[in-house]
């Protein structure tokens, strides 16, 4: 489960609702200056129906928007959902020809251009193209022999939360999860290739393939006398939180925003020193889509700033990889300028894609881990 997962998850509890290698060396400035916004650039299409693939409640299929969408463009859209990427996968392989947009994590795309489940984009047909961060519309993720099959959409961080009741400045370094004043009051999220790529962090090693596994279990077993919970959801983090029940988490970056905007609750977020998890998603056309223009046209509606500001505001959202769509966010959004933090963002290593044989690996050592945390 990705942040998607758990703010799709979070949502729902609120009324409103998701996997990484060395980024970029210097990653381009988001920017934080104001712009108004003035009338959407739309990408018009024939009337049609655009079929969607994506995580139920997740940014394209806000009513709001749908609505508007149809009224601007002709096209209507209906949704098919996947609870995983893998799911999403199957899909796409046993429904070809069946949507015109898929959402796709940057660790899944290559995976689903290399099977020939996606085609690629038109950029031309994306009004808002030159407005997306290059550091994410470009990356190697997102393209395939130099042919974009995404579209950069939204973009998010984990990392630590901890609750400034009890700590009085961020602890800046992952080590502080180790710290054993900090017996019975840590918490994780109960996930292997997450736990597994922090540890390759906390061990010195690329989270993605760490070259030496009994390192990094051997690292999370040091934790066994620290950690109090391992959680799978944003609303038992909360609920455990607001319980006191641990003082630092590793975290998403959106969920630790909405604890504290939403939920009012004492949390803080850092990026340590070593590094933290980055991930985004991109926006894909199907392969044989039956509505390509329409696909486009739906793709450049989900990046406009218009509706993710609107977006942002009526539900919660994670960063945008327009860099004009965070530009127009309130002043009052901490969103703004956490985002825009490039000392941040260089020190995160991003999701990428696994092996088949990785992610059993991965899975069977955090088996061992648990098992010994239990006894």
């Amino acid at each position: 489960m990705t942040e998607v997962s758990k703010f799709r998850s979070a949502n729902s509890k609120m009324g409103g609702r998701s996997n990484r290698r060395q980024f970029l060396a210097g990653a381009t400035a988001l920017g934080v200056g104001a712009t108004v916004l003035g009338a959407p650039r739309i990408a018009r299409a024939a009337g049609g129906d655009v079929k969607v693939l994506n995580w139920q409640g997740y940014g394209t299929d806000e009513a709001w928007s749908v609505d508007a969408f149809h009224k601007a463009t002709g096209n209507t859209v209906t949704h098919d959902y996947y609870n995983s990427e893998s799911e999403m996968i199957t899909k796409m392989r046993t429904n070809p020809g069946g949507y015109d947009v898929v959402v796709t994590n940057c660790a899944w795309n290559s995976i689903a251009s290399k099977e020939g489940l996606i085609q690629p984009v038109d950029p031309a047909k994306i009004p808002h193209w030159a407005d997306l961060n290059p550091a994410f519309r470009d990356s190697a993720l997102l393209n395939d022999g130099g042919k974009p099959f995404g579209v950069a959409w939204v973009w998010g961080i984990t990392a630590i939360a901890y609750s400034t009741d009890v700590f009085k400045e961020s602890p800046g370094t992952l080590a502080k999860l180790w710290d054993p004043a900090l017996k019975k009051r840590v918490a994780l999220r109960d996930d292997g290739i997450e736990n597994v790529g922090f540890g390759a962090i906390a061990s010195g090693q690329d989270m993605n393939h760490p070259a030496d596994l009994e390192k990094v279990k051997a690292k999370l077993l040091e934790l066994k006398e620290n950690v109090k919970l391992l959680w799978s959801s944003e609303d038992e983090w909360n609920k455990r939180f607001a319980a006191k029940d641990f003082d630092i988490s590793v975290d998403w970056s959106g969920a630790a925003l909405r604890s504290k905007t939403a939920f009012k609750q004492p949390v803080g977020f850092d990026v340590p020193h070593e590094g933290g998890i980055g991930w985004f998603d991109g926006l894909a056309v199907g392969k044989d889509a039956p509505n390509p223009d329409g696909a486009h046209a739906f793709i450049d509606w989900m990046i406009d700033p218009k509706f993710y500001v609107d977006w942002a505001t009526k539900a919660g959202a994670p960063a945008s990889a327009n860099t004009k769509a965070m530009q127009a966010l309130p002043d009052s959004d901490p969103s703004k300028t956490f985002y825009a933090d490039q000392e941040a963002i260089k020190r995160l290593q991003f999701m990428a894609p696994l092996s088949d044989e990785e992610k059993q690996k991965y899975s069977d050592l955090w088996t061992e881990v648990k098992t010994a945390f239990a006894g």
